[in-house]
């Protein structure tokens, strides 16, 4: 999947943002500037593909009202315009709307979907509806008799998308369902000394980490076990960040069908589990196993991924970032000039620098030929750092 544009209406800071990125992106700006702000209203909208995902993850986050612009916006509102690759030689348009609209404070249920569309836009300006829902009820297009399906209102849940109720055989609705629900957005990686990441995991088939790190143990095992490029790239990665002290990960046999984590050092007998590493070890290890990850899905997002890292580990992240925004659309959000300009000259990223102003975050792309006539002289992080990167913007 590529996203061309994101319009994003009445969620937290965001009032009315449209944003264009590009395959590639960080995400600047002062702290409280609404750059985390843009990843969680994708996260919500990811939950949309998913029966009952949305109203629980309102529910986490104490209701609508405080997912409301200022308490006070009617409704949240999404526009997405993208494509979505369904092999090696075919690819779809589609355009994406979605709107929540609060109900009474002490209501039941927390929000209604009073507006929903999936479209396909074709050549010569003609388009087809693939799902549509109003105030009137919805309809999904059949892919066998090539019509409109309509489902009347009572059949829907008011808090649940048509979306997510999708008949898997309606091939093109369902193609967009899954690969919106794949978006992988990572907020709050858990490397504390009680974290999920450091004990011995259940021996099970994962390859692609979830939100909060939790199953890292048997995502590593799988990839690392099965995917020699991939084991290959960790230890590469690896010795780059800690020299030749690096050996291997190893995936040892705990009790009841677990494995546990531990990581080979040249010099010591007795392999390091990940109970003993350190936090920026494991986030290391997190970051490699989203982004160097052979199937990393359609969009990756990561909020501020030099946390807890040592400066440097930056270029290694960089570069592998660069190297994922090959099959995906990679966002990062950061503060940190020293990893802006961990980037290699040859991926400079789409910047986009986000500003609070009377209340809203603004959202501005900085223009590209302005911005490499900058580079020639400068980094991207000393113009961070000088606030030349906010005044191009």
């Amino acid at each position: 999947m590529s996203i061309q544009r994101v319009q994003i209406k009445g969620f937290r800071s965001l009032k009315d943002v449209t944003w264009t990125p590009g395959k590639l992106n960080v995400l600047i700006g002062p702290n409280a500037s609404g750059k985390s702000n843009l990843l969680r209203a994708l996260e919500l909208l990811q939950q949309a593909a998913k029966s009952e995902a949305l109203r629980e993850s309102v529910i986490r986050q104490g209701g609508m009202a405080p997912l409301l612009w200022d308490g006070r916006a009617p409704a949240i509102e999404w526009k997405v315009d993208s494509s979505v690759l369904a092999d090696e030689s075919t690819s779809y348009a589609f355009g994406y709307e979605l709107s929540l609209s609060r109900v009474g404070a002490s209501a039941f249920p927390l929000f209604v979907i009073d507006r929903e569309a999936l479209i396909e836009p074709s050549t010569g300006g003609m388009t087809r509806m693939l799902l549509k829902r109003d105030s009137h009820g919805g309809s999904a297009w059949d892919d066998t008799s090539g019509r409109l399906l309509p489902f009347p209102l009572e059949t829907m849940p008011e808090d649940e998308t048509l979306l997510s109720q999708i008949d898997p055989r309606k091939i093109l609705a369902h193609l967009w369902r899954s690969r919106l629900g794949l978006w992988p957005i990572y907020h709050d990686l858990q490397v504390h000394q009680a974290a999920a990441c450091r004990q011995a995991a259940v021996m099970r088939y994962e390859k692609r980490l979830d939100a909060n790190g939790d199953n890292l143990v048997p995502v590593l095992h799988t990839l690392y076990s099965e995917d020699s490029e991939f084991e290959k790239s960790v230890d590469q990665a690896m010795r780059a960040a800690f020299s030749d002290q690096f050996e291997k990960l190893l995936f040892t046999p705990a009790a009841d069908g677990r494995i546990q984590l531990r990581v080979r050092w040249k010099h010591l007998e007795v392999a390091q589990s990940a109970a003993n590493l350190s936090d920026g070890t494991l986030r290391f290890l997190m970051l490699l196993a989203i982004l160097a990850n052979p199937s990393p899905g359609e969009l990756i997002a990561i909020d501020e991924p030099e946390t807890g890292l040592h400066p440097g580990m930056f270029p290694i992240i960089a570069e592998f970032a660069a190297a994922a925004s090959e099959k995906a659309t990679v966002i990062l959000t950061t503060h940190s000039p020293q990893f802006l300009d961990a980037f290699p000259e040859h991926a400079v990223p789409t910047t986009t620098v986000a500003q609070w102003i009377d209340g809203e975050t603004q959202l501005s792309v900085l223009d590209g030929d302005e911005l490499r006539r900058w580079l020639k002289s400068y980094s991207l992080g000393s113009l961070f750092r000088s606030g030349e990167l906010e005044g191009l913007a």
